[in-house]
């Protein structure tokens, strides 16, 4: 009787369960320090102590997306260790604020079952939370991942698509509790770009690249104790679809956000994630750009030191993005574009 855990194939799914995940995960200014040596993110709550309680938080909070990878990687050995693909994400809401030394744990439900055509995958559609040892949501999340079948000739569940919005309305943003913008310095932080400054339809060139190097892709991963075999077995990936190693997707999520600091420096919060697609694979080596339009402004109900912006980041690799490569007139994406994020920021205003 074999004691390991082969993961879970479509099959093994059903609609309605529920999947409490280990391991629980105590976050450190350790992690801190390597997300910033990984991606060189430099929003200034992020960054300093001294800035964070300037403006009313206890002490520098944890980069959203280190919270919301910890919390994803949890999920993998149970819905994603025998993946194809991620393929998108949609309501996503950043709750409580993660600060060093909270311990974070992760449940998902399966929402959602389609099989493919080709009798040997399926989707799979789950809703994750992840909360502090207090309780307290941080992040909640749907998403949708393709998965290998055990048996290809094991009969099909009914199909079930889950309803997601398209956006998370701002009514449902977490406010970010005693947030006081009268200690916010903008020399400080590294732009004067406040709520006001940006305009529906703007798009903003970061300018910047980064190049993926193999050790720090496979070190990211690690860090957020994600387990699928694509980032880390050559062996096996060696005869796979691509051949090689694929770089995990959040991985190109952080690298965008850390360049989008070119252009929305005081963008300092994620509230929610509103959907997503990683569009093409990304292997080491890749160069990664990043580009955003706004999509629009949102008042904050009843916080008038914070407005939102509804962002959509797109990164391509080996290409800069002054021409802002997108989608053609067909929805087709040319094959440097490697991400199309549609989020929402909290800013000052």
């Amino acid at each position: 009787m074999t004691k390991t855990n082969p993961g879970n194939f479509f099959e093994d799914f059903r609609i309605g369960q529920e999947i409490r995940h280990a391991t629980p995960r105590t976050l450190t200014a350790g992690d801190a320090a390597l997300y910033t040596a990984l991606y060189g993110s430099r929003f200034a709550v992020q960054s300093s102590d001294a800035f964070a309680q300037s403006v009313g938080l206890a002490r520098a909070p944890f980069d959203d997306l280190l919270v919301f990878h910890t919390v994803f990687g949890k999920t993998v050995p149970d819905i994603s260790l025998n993946a194809v693909a991620n393929l998108g994400y949609a309501d996503c809401v950043f709750g409580a604020p993660v600060y060093p030394g909270d311990s974070l744990t992760a449940r998902s439900e399966a929402i959602g079952l389609r099989e493919n055509a080709n009798g040997k995958t399926g989707i799979v559609y789950v809703r994750t939370t992840g909360e502090n040892q207090r309780g307290e949501s941080v992040l909640g999340y749907a998403r949708w991942v393709m998965v290998r079948k055990k048996d290809p000739g094991a009969p099909p569940p009914e199909p079930a698509v889950p309803d997601l919005p398209k956006a998370v309305p701002a009514e449902k943003l977490a406010p970010l509790a005693g947030f006081d913008p009268r200690g916010w310095d903008d020399a400080l932080s590294g732009e004067t770009w406040r709520w006001g400054d940006y305009a529906p339809g703007e798009k903003i060139d970061h300018i910047d690249g980064m190049t993926i190097e193999e050790a720090e892709h496979a070190t990211a991963t690690r860090l957020y104790q994600n387990t699928a075999k694509v980032h880390f077995n050559r062996h096996t990936e060696a005869q796979g679809r691509f051949g090689r190693r694929l770089v995990y997707g959040g991985h190109i999520i952080s690298q965008a956000r850390a360049l989008s600091f070119n252009g929305l420096a005081n963008a300092f919060r994620i509230a929610a994630i509103n959907g997503g697609r990683h569009v093409n694979p990304v292997f080491a080596g890749d160069t990664i750009y990043a580009w955003s339009e706004v999509v629009e402004r949102l008042e904050m109900p009843g916080n008038e030191a914070l407005g939102a912006l509804r962002l959509r980041t797109v990164a391509a690799k080996d290409t800069p993005c002054a021409t802002f490569p997108d989608r053609d007139g067909d929805g087709r994406y040319p094959d440097s574009v490697v991400l199309d994020l549609d989020y929402t920021v909290l800013i000052p205003r």
